[in-house]
């Protein structure tokens, strides 16, 4: 039914008062009136449009089939949008196109003219926010398609809403056959029959057992198997649902592996325990009888010199020297067992004092110069160990220095949350394929009979180092002299590492 047209400025003070653009055009597709609010939304001035065909404001793509549109639309005139089913878009002024809604109503004036008014709406924001939905729609899904951990939906009722192939691998369940089911079905007893109150309890009260925070689980699988995972669940809102989210992570093998290392911690500990009673028994039993050859051979060493011709009385020196030698290594491997088992409180050293007390220990002969190149730092450790760590890298430098003006210098380095420090000496130097075999166990590069050394020093100085989570290295140039290096925590840095 047509309706009848306002005559004269009634209409024009209804549409100029109109917030929403409206064009009035006849059945030759002639722009009779506008308002504001369209002259706006397509860039014209005022009056400008009046008179031009409504073409001049749709894209030229679709111009040719809106002749017989509009045509159609007079043999039938009522209201109803316009183009349903099909995307509309308008021509700005400038050319550039833009996504509309129209909506169009049936006019008729006093004598008789059919018209038609279009009410039209810019709907670019309206359709860029639909695109960014189905955009994170369609990411969301490749997410949930493709994602490693399973991931289940359900609602506050507890029926699986979603079941991702993830999911479908880890529980051994098409989806079809989990959706629509309580997820219950996924968990061993006795979780199973606890889930639902759960969910009950945490509708009433709010009181979260695993949703925001995630935990470790059981799980059980469609052929009965019982699985460790870890759970994470996300409360989410769809319209007026309250959904959950869940990501689950098949953790067997870290917790095979857990179970693996701490199997072999406690057979560590026991090794290490072990070891300790081992050194310990070592000590009682061999440093008696030791101490008796020692004693017998500085004896006979003294009351039979004048028997002993010069063959006898060489012997008898490295009888002497190989039991002070077997002495220095039964010292030496308790004190190796002994790094990271027995501990002493850990204080702060002042290592100016502490480095001054061991060169005055060592007492350096007069060719070999010990000089500090800087003022040290003060750092928290255990005492003992630092003075060995020191002493052994000192006493090296002075053992085996080669030269009838020997250097040692000791300088640290500030090195952000650690401190540097460095033994140089003048020394013989080593060779490079040497620089690992140095820090092992029971290992010298001199002729034992020449140097008097247990190979134990320096596979201490790294075991010690390395219990404060430090690193020791060597630089070295033959015949020109060696530079250790190692780290030391400063002092709010401290972390004593346990030794095996």
């Amino acid at each position: 039914m047509n309706q009848p047209l306002i005559e004269g400025q009634s209409l024009e003070w209804l549409l100029t008062s109109a917030t929403d653009a409206m064009i009035i055009v006849d059945s030759v597709g002639k722009i009779v009136l506008l308002n504001p609010s369209a002259e706006r939304m397509f860039g014209y001035e005022p009056k400008a449009l009046v008179g031009q065909t409504i073409e001049t404001l749709i894209p030229s793509r679709f111009r040719h089939l809106h002749g017989a549109q509009r045509t159609d639309y007079f043999d039938h005139p009522h209201a109803r949008p316009m183009g349903i089913g099909m995307e509309l878009f308008g021509r700005h002024r400038d050319g550039k196109e833009f996504a509309v809604e129209i909506s169009l109503s049936p006019l008729q004036t006093a004598n008789g003219q059919q018209l038609v008014m279009a009410t039209i709406h810019d709907i670019t924001r309206r359709k860029a926010a639909e695109a960014a939905v189905q955009d994170s729609e369609a990411r969301m899904r490749a997410i949930f398609e493709t994602a490693v951990d399973a991931i289940i939906t359900i609602d506050e009722r507890g029926t699986v809403d979603r079941f991702n192939p993830a999911a479908e691998r880890l529980f051994g369940y098409m989806a079809s056959e989990v959706v629509g089911r309580n997820v219950s079905m996924l968990m061993p007893s006795p979780f199973r029959e606890e889930h639902d109150g759960y969910l009950e309890n945490y509708h009433s009260t709010g009181e979260r057992k695993i949703i925001g925070i995630g935990r470790e689980v059981s799980a059980l699988r469609k052929d009965g198997t019982v699985i460790p995972i870890e759970l994470a669940v996300a409360e989410m809102r769809v319209g007026d649902r309250r959904m959950f989210t869940g990501v689950v992570r098949d953790i067997s093998e870290r917790k095979a592996a857990e179970e693996k290392h701490k199997a072999l911690l406690q057979e560590i500990s026991s090794a290490n325990e072990e070891l300790t009673n081992f050194a310990y028994v070592v000590s009682h039993d061999l440093k008696a009888p030791l101490r008796a050859i020692g004693s017998l051979a500085n004896w006979l060493s003294t009351d039979y010199a004048d028997k002993f011709d010069e063959e006898g009385k060489e012997h008898m020196r490295l009888l002497i020297s190989r039991v002070r030698r077997m002495d220095g290594l039964i010292d030496g491997i308790l004190q190796y067992s002994r790094v990271g088992r027995v501990k002493e409180a850990l204080v702060a050293i002042d290592l100016n004092r502490l480095v001054a007390d061991v060169i005055d220990l060592l007492a350096p002969p007069p060719h070999i110069n010990v000089t500090v190149e800087n003022r040290l730092p003060s750092i928290v450790a255990e005492p003992t160990r630092i003075q060995q760590l020191f002493q052994n890298l000192i006493s090296n430098a002075i053992k085996y220095m080669d030269k009838p003006e020997g250097e040692v210098r000791i300088r640290c380095i500030d090195d952000a949350h650690q401190w540097r420090f460095a033994v140089a000496d003048n020394g013989p130097g080593i060779e490079q394929r040497h620089f690992e075999r140095i820090f092992q166990l029971f290992q010298t590069l001199a002729p034992r009979d020449k140097v008097e050394s247990t190979g134990v020093g320096l596979a201490l100085v790294k075991k010690i180092v390395e219990m404060y989570r430090g690193n020791i290295w060597v630089e070295s140039t033959v015949v020109q002299g060696t530079t250790f290096w190692f780290t030391l925590p400063k002092a709010g840095n401290v972390h004593r590492t346990k030794t095996s």
